[in-house]
């Protein structure tokens, strides 16, 4: 099914009230941030056109106005850089998303149950995914499309089984903390997902299992299901997101000349496709120039938690703790930036690269 622009009905609904704006005249209170849109890097990507932001404008300026204010900018005063992170790179990828849960819907009857669309946000840590992430999640619930969003950090496994894993594996330093393939409760993801999936009707619930990272002095537990948020039904979009979503198994020599511990580490990536991934129905990829910025985005994120009074890691802390991720990230994004996810589809997958400073660029 080919992707479409977006037409007048659709500009009804994500901009209720709006009027049409004309492909070749914008109204001139509109026109520096129609201008502004057009520039961006992702609109094509996105499979928008000059002329299709021209008749949905109110619609992307309602968006951003509610996206501003969810993000704390003043809506009528934005930066540069503010600018930048609503009108191209949050609102172009959520109308990507939307045009991707019409194409989703369009595949059942009327009058059918619709299954939740599943998209797979595959982001480095560090790197501003949990922000577009709750972004996105935010626009679709405004919308009146319920959506839940849900972490692979949250299927770790428990303490204790975790330290069963580092026993097995002793002189593993990258399975000797969670955070590698390995690490993860592959039949709690499979379950919550397909949970999730069922919710079609009225009257359904699911629980979203939640890891707690500060439990267990710091090393991190299984929050108590009791705890755990519910979601009801009906469901129409679940994000999924994580830092190695649609890492493949390389070949063994491959991997060990990068590290010989990552042999074991590409062993258990194995069973990941058929946990997780096939259950993905849309892709978006956000492609960094160098993984080594996620050392520079951690301790930028731990020096704002110290500022705040918190107990963030400390610069050498981060390096030994990034440290871990940093061999998976060698072996594994190149594939990744130059194939997509293994089985997905190209027309279901939007691929972005962010600068250093996260910003999407052409």
């Amino acid at each position: 099914m080919k992707r479409k622009e977006v037409s007048q009905s659709e500009n009804d609904e994500i901009g209720a009230g709006t009027e049409k704006s004309s492909p070749s005249i914008v109204a001139p209170d509109l026109v520096d941030v129609y201008e502004f849109i057009c520039s961006g890097p992702l609109l094509a990507k996105t499979g928008f056109t000059k002329e299709s932001v021209a008749q949905t404008i109110d619609a992307w300026c309602a968006l951003g106005v509610k996206l501003s204010r969810k993000l704390g900018f003043n809506e009528f005063e934005l930066s540069l850089s503010e600018k930048v992170r609503i009108y191209h790179y949050y609102v172009p990828v959520f109308l990507w998303c939307k045009q991707e849960l019409e194409l989703h819907t369009l595949k059942y009857k009327e009058g059918e149950f619709v299954r939740p669309l599943v998209i797979g946000i595959s982001a480095p840590q560090g790197c501003g995914k949990t922000t577009i992430v709750d972004s996105l999640e935010y626009l679709f619930n405004s919308l009146g499309s319920h959506a839940a969003a849900i972490s692979i950090d949250d299927f770790y496994l428990t303490a204790s089984s975790q330290a069963e894993l580092a026993a097995l594996n002793c002189d593993n330093h990258l399975l000797k903390m969670r955070g590698n393939a390995g690490s993860h409760d592959l039949q709690l993801g499979i379950q919550t997902l397909k949970a999730l999936c069922s919710l079609t009707s009225s009257g359904m619930t699911a629980k979203l299992p939640h890891y707690d990272k500060s439990a267990n002095a710091g090393y991190g537990d299984r929050a108590d299901p009791s705890k755990w948020a519910e979601v009801e039904a009906p469901l129409k979009v679940v994000l999924f997101e994580g830092w190695m979503l649609g890492f493949e198994p390389e070949d063994e020599c491959t991997v060990a000349a990068i590290d010989p511990q990552l042999v074991a580490v590409n062993k258990n990536l194995a069973a990941y496709n058929d946990a997780w991934h096939k259950m993905i129905d849309s892709w978006i990829i956000i492609q960094v120039g160098d993984p080594h910025w996620v050392y520079k985005w951690r301790q930028q994120a731990e020096a704002r938690m110290r500022a705040d009074g918190g107990s963030g890691m400390t610069d050498e802390q981060v390096a030994d703790f990034v440290s871990t991720y940093m061999p998976a990230y060698k072996a594994y994004l190149p594939a990744l930036y130059e194939k997509g996810p293994h089985g997905a589809s190209p027309e279901h997958t939007l691929r972005l690269d962010i600068d250093e400073d996260r910003s999407p660029v052409g």
